[in-house]
Formats: C-alpha cells, structure tokens, sequence
C-alpha cells in the first residue's frame, strides 16, 4: 500500500475526537504528504506589511523546499516571487531580510524588478528575450496587514477570511506599526504538536504562571467553567465595544479560522507580568487602553493577539517531522521610541516565558509519541475542543486532497 493509500486508510478508520496516530506526528513520508496537500495548496502565513514599509524592502521565507521572496515595489505593491533564479535555479537572496532597489542573482548576476520582471542577463545572445524570464510568482494576499501566500495553481478563495477577519484587525493599524522585537524558536516537535498546544489551555494553570496574570482560561461565554464573573465582565466590556464600532463577537464558525475580542483579568491592559501597559503609545488612532485582546487564529500556521498598546503574532513553519520553527513578532506603534514609550523586557518578558514553556511541552509530546506505546488518546470535550477543531479540519483538508489528488481513490473511502 502506497503512503496516500496508507494515510488515508488511517484518515477513515480515525475514531472521532481521538489524537492521530503515530505516523501523523514522526513518520518523514506523512511529512511529506503535509507538504504537498497542506502547506503547498493552502494560505500561509508569512509576515507582516510592516516588515516591509518601503521601496525595495524584502524578506525571505522557506515553505519545505520552495524559497519564496515578498518584496515591496516603488508604487508601493507587495509581491511574492519564487527565490529561484530563471537561469540555473540559484537562490537569489540569501538573508532573511533587507532592502535591494532590484533583485541580484549572486551567481551570474542576472538581475529582476521587485515584481520578478527580468531586466538583465549577460552574455544570452540577441534571440534572447527577458520577457520570457521572469520570476515565477506566487499568488499572495493581504489581510489587516497580515501577509499570506499560497503555491497552489488554484488557490482556495480568500475573500471571505479577510471579510469576516479584517475588521478586528483594522483598528489596530499594522501597516503603522513596527516590528520592536523577534524570537525564532526551534522546536523538535512535529508542527502539528506546536499547533495542538496552542490551541488548548487545558495545560496553562501547571505551565503559565506569567500568561495566566492576564489572560483567562476559555473564550466563550457559554464554556460550563467560565467564571460568573468573567462573564459579567465580558458583557460589560462588549458593550463598551460596540459603543465604539469595535467587532468583537467571535466570527461565523468555521474550522479553519476565527477571530473573536476578549477581556483580560485582573484589571489588565495589556498581556504583561503586572498587566500594566507595555508601551504608552497606543496602535493606530486608539484611545482606550481597555480593548483586551484581539485573538485571531488562521490554520495551518498563525495565531495572534492584538492589542490597544502592541500586537503578538506567530508564525509556525515546519522543518521536517520532529521540527519546527515557530517565530513571534512584538509590534508596537511606528513611532513608538525603545526606552521613551516601551521598555523591551516588560514587553517581552511574558511570551518569551510562555514560548520557551510551550517548546519544552511539545518537545516532551514528542518524545512519548514516538515511544511504541503511544496509541491515540481521547480529547476532552470541556477544554480541548479547540484541538478538536484543528484536527477535524487537517484531516478534512487531508483527505479531500488525497482524494483529488488520485480520483481513483474515492472507492477505497465510500
């Protein structure tokens, strides 16, 4: 049985709310299923406009084996180029990010616009025509300032994401804002572990002692452990929202993205150590310290936390089966000033706890699911439906791919 075959055998015979099964998590051919129908059909998430607030600025970032550019152009378009020379194939950047008025190929220095277009190759001789070289493009998008692209010939719509979506992003101006701090951790863990981690607080009370000072356990009103008062507290403070034109009702239900407004506890402002707020500028045109927070998730790589004074966002790329780079970014207002409006430590100091916590979490998940008595264990339906979630949408995703991919197949699932 070949590994479609294998894992889409699996994929059926799933018992509902259950962990997968061990080849999902350590085996490099289910890896590479992953890549092909997730990460290379799908939208990702790569960065943000405010990496790249001017002309010829870029970064550079690594979907598996596909090297990909964003790079903004003197009009001030964003563009996303494969990092593949039209020549012989070299990588054409190789930092992670900086500015270049044109795109030079190191090797034989054939040279591009922003938009991939071919402007120079040496020595090809007159028949030659740089028309007929350009960069191949990839297809990308823009949300809330959030940048997102797809390999996919045909990607799947965006549309409705961004317009359920962009509206809790918007009044926190990203394009406005700066990048005062990055982490890139490496996480021996398989990707799908860093996302199931995330996407329960079943394990916050033993592991995040900085992040419960601000943040609360559950995000509906309707979870049965939700303290009465912090449900009081969410009605109040949804009033307050819409008196000001703020969304903040979770989005229409839907598996693979959602973005909801929240309080915070304890009086907080802001997720610090003390809950006060980390920098006195406030995003975009803001005037109200108490917005909570903005989380918005978007499958299979991103989750954020936006909030009046600054913005958390995180981006999840697999390396191979056991490892991942998970990379967050802390935003604050453009004209924000290190050590006049914001202190680093006290805007850093609770996530680069939780990060390193969350590491040691799926890297130990790891480690006993590759054990031979690992077996798929059960979800709780209280406090890990999230995880639910994610998992009923991969292998949605897995399966409907598989199928497509190899139409024959529909025979083995019926």
């Amino acid at each position: 049985m070949d590994t479609q075959n294998r894992m889409l055998a699996m994929l059926l015979r799933r018992k509902a709310n259950f962990s997968l099964e061990q080849p999902f998590y350590n085996a490099q051919a289910f890896f590479d299923l992953d890549m092909k129908h997730i990460w290379e059909k799908g939208w990702i998430y790569v960065g943000l406009t405010c990496d790249i607030p001017n002309s010829g600025d870029f970064f550079t970032v690594d979907i598996g084996n596909n090297p990909i550019i964003v790079t903004r152009d003197p009009d001030g378009s964003i563009h996303g180029v494969f990092n593949t020379c039209r020549h012989r194939g070299s990588k054409i950047c190789l930092k992670d990010k900086g500015n270049a008025p044109k795109l030079v190929c190191p090797y034989h220095q054939w040279t591009y616009n922003q938009d991939g277009s071919l402007i120079f190759a040496g020595n090809m001789g007159p028949e030659f025509k740089t028309t007929d070289y350009k960069l191949k493009k990839v297809h990308l998008e823009v949300c809330g300032g959030y940048i997102f692209i797809s390999l996919a010939k045909n990607p799947p719509a965006f549309d409705q994401f961004r317009k359920e979506v962009e509206p809790y992003l918007a009044p926190h101006d990203i394009d406005n804002s700066k990048v005062a701090f990055e982490q890139t951790l490496i996480e021996d863990a398989n990707w799908k572990l860093v996302i199931e981690n995330n996407r329960e607080c079943y394990h916050c009370a033993g592991s995040h002692p900085e992040l419960l000072n601000t943040l609360a356990e559950f995000d509906n009103s309707d979870d049965p452990r939700i303290d009465p008062k912090y449900k009081d507290l969410m009605e109040r403070k949804a009033r307050e929202w819409s008196a000001q034109g703020l969304p903040h009702e979770p989005t229409p239900a839907n598996l693979q993205y959602r973005a909801v407004r929240l309080p915070f506890i304890n009086e907080a402002d802001s997720m610090t150590i003390d809950g006060t707020p980390a920098c006195e500028k406030m995003l975009g045109n803001l005037t109200d310290r108490g917005l909570g927070s903005v989380r918005m998730l978007h499958l299979p790589n991103t989750w954020n936390h936006l909030q009046s004074d600054h913005v958390l966002a995180f981006r999840v790329l697999p390396l191979g089966p056991q490892k991942t780079m998970v990379t967050t970014k802390w935003l604050v207002h453009k004209d924000a000033v290190e050590g006049v409006d914001y202190d680093l430590d006290k805007l850093t100091t609770v996530w680069k706890a939780t990060n390193e916590q969350d590491r040691e979490l799926a890297e130990n998940n790891q480690k006993g699911i590759n054990s031979m008595a690992y077996e798929p264990g059960p979800y709780s339906d209280t406090i890990e439906f999230g995880v639910q979630n994610f998992i009923d949408w991969y292998c949605a995703e897995m399966e409907a791919r598989i199928l497509e991919d190899q139409p024959d197949m529909k025979l083995l699932s019926a």
